[in-house]
This record gives structure tokens, C-alpha cells and sequence, in this order.
């Protein structure tokens, strides 16, 4: 009899040995996923920031281009126009707020931003946006869609209304209309 029990401690002991191998796999793998996932947003923050560095490019390429000061057709062009057909760029400006321009000119889904804010008529949380717009609530995209959000602030088409509140700047508050 004693050497039954000696078997079941035995296979207890492996037991306990593989359930902390796997605790530390498991351990591991968290610790992974934690240096991915922040690697990740990392490289859509540069990919974000890259991009507005070719949107501001292209802004000040099709000034030059035109002999001094571009108009609201080309500052709302794509950068693909502003670079030649077929260019891999494929960055679409947006203006700085101008009374001429109409929301019409920001790229669709910068418009769709602006209609969410609209509609709710009050500021909101990046968070909240993306919520109210139905997007990914997920953190780097949250982060990337902060990003375009500060991008409006900083064209006067969207003001902070305290830290990283964002809502309708005084200007647009009645001009832009909101369809249900």
C-alpha cells in the first residue's frame, strides 16, 4: 500500500512542477505581448507623425508651386496630387480653418470627426469619440485617432476645451450642419 501513495505524491510533485512551467510560460508570454503591443503603438504614433510631417510638406510644396500662397483646392488635395500621379505617398492634407472653407474639404474622415462632435455638442475624450463614431476603442487606436483630433486643434478646426477635450471652436459651432 505504501507504494501507491509514494506513486500519487510522485505524480503530484510532476504535477505541480508542469503547472509552474506553465505559470511561467504564461508569465513570459504576458510580458511579450506587453513589449509588442507597445511596440506596436509605438510605430503607428512615428507612422501618424511621419505622415503629418508629409502633409505639412505637401501644404508647403503646393504654396511654392503656386507662386506664393495655395488656395483651399490645393491644401485639401490629396498629397498624391500635389506629388504626381501615382505617388506611394498617398498623405491627404488638411487645411488650416480659413472662413472660405467649408467642412467639405477635410478628407472623409476627418469630416466624420467633425460630425460626431457636432452632433453631441459637447467636448469629448478621444475615448469618447471613438466610441460615439463607432471605432476601435483599443489604445494605439485610440492614440492614432488623438492624434488626428490634435491635428484639427492645431488647423482651428476643433478646439480643447481643457486637456484632451475636444469639441467645436465658436466659428463652426453653427455653421456646421449635422445630418441624422
Amino acid at each position: 500500500m505504501g507504494s501507491l501513495i509514494d506513486e500519487l505524491r510522485r505524480r503530484e510533485a510532476a504535477a505541480r512542477e508542469e503547472a509552474e512551467e506553465i505559470r511561467l510560460g504564461i508569465a513570459e508570454l504576458r510580458e511579450r505581448l506587453a513589449w509588442v503591443e507597445e511596440r506596436l503603438s509605438r510605430l503607428e504614433i512615428a507612422r501618424e507623425e511621419v505622415a503629418e510631417i508629409l502633409d505639412e510638406a505637401g501644404a508647403d510644396h503646393a504654396a511654392a508651386e503656386g507662386g506664393g500662397k495655395a488656395g483651399p483646392a490645393a491644401e485639401a488635395a490629396p498629397a498624391s496630387s500635389l506629388f504626381g500621379e501615382g505617388s506611394p505617398i498617398g498623405v491627404q492634407t488638411v487645411p488650416p480653418w480659413r472662413p472660405d472653407l467649408e467642412v467639405s474639404v477635410l478628407p472623409g474622415a476627418y469630416q466624420d470627426l467633425m460630425e460626431v462632435i457636432a452632433a453631441v455638442g459637447h467636448p469629448l475624450r478621444a475615448m469618447q469619440v471613438a466610441e460615439a463614431a463607432g471605432l476601435s476603442v483599443d489604445r494605439s487606436k485610440v492614440e492614432g485617432l488623438r492624434s488626428k483630433l490634435k491635428r484639427l486643434v492645431e488647423r482651428g478646426w476643433l478646439t480643447e476645451d481643457g486637456p484632451g477635450r475636444f469639441t467645436l471652436p465658436p466659428h463652426l459651432a453653427g455653421r456646421l450642419s449635422v445630418v441624422p
